[in-house]
């Protein structure tokens, strides 16, 4: 991973953005981008959502120790408190990023389930919406992967980045595939609105 001040920060007009961190080694890097965020665009008002498997690679403490706010779990809540999770989070956001994006999110969501807050939220809303893949060695060129992308890619708030060669934990050969440079997509998602 680079200096962040070497990411160059392009244009970006969202004021508020939700960001979901799903589970792939690639969450290790959200307290970087998410400073990156912070430092590039002082005026942008960030959340953030963890799936259960991120939590593997990163905490939601520290995540919020950088918001300076609660970092919530995309889980029903066992203990509901007023409100609808996946309301706020359809309707709070003019942008929505999901960085990094595993394969089964992907396809979760390409597929119209709905079983989280965010997923829910993701089929409904109107804000603009990045995806940074984040997939396992062959999953670019699978069958299924195309048939989601290509889903995804229909929709008119919705870009995929394309994903960048990554180093595999379990081959330790080039062979995953790795979410784009934020900015990278940050520049698409700028085009499309």
């Amino acid at each position: 991973m680079s200096d962040p001040s070497a990411a160059r920060a392009p244009e970006f007009t969202s004021e508020r953005l939700l960001v979901m961190i799903t589970g792939s080694l690639n969450a290790t890097f959200a307290p970087y981008w998410l400073n990156w965020l912070q430092l590039s665009y002082p005026k942008l008002e960030i959340q953030a959502v963890v799936t259960r498997s991120a939590e593997r690679f990163v905490t939601r403490h520290s995540l919020a120790a950088l918001l300076n706010r609660d970092v919530p779990l995309d889980a029903w809540p066992d203990d509901p408190a007023p409100g609808s999770p996946h309301v706020h989070y359809a309707t709070w956001p003019d942008t929505v990023l999901v960085y990094p994006a595993t394969y089964n999110f992907l396809s979760r969501f390409a597929g119209g389930l709905a079983d989280t807050p965010v997923l829910l939220a993701l089929q409904t809303t109107k804000a603009l919406i990045g995806i940074g893949p984040a997939l396992p060695p062959g999953a670019g060129e699978s069958h299924a992967y195309r048939a989601n992308r290509a889903a995804l890619d229909a929709r008119p708030n919705v870009v995929v980045g394309d994903p960048i060669a990554g180093l595999s934990a379990h081959t330790r050969e080039w062979t995953a595939l790795s979410p784009p440079p934020l900015p990278h997509l940050i520049e698409r998602m700028e085009a499309l609105r």
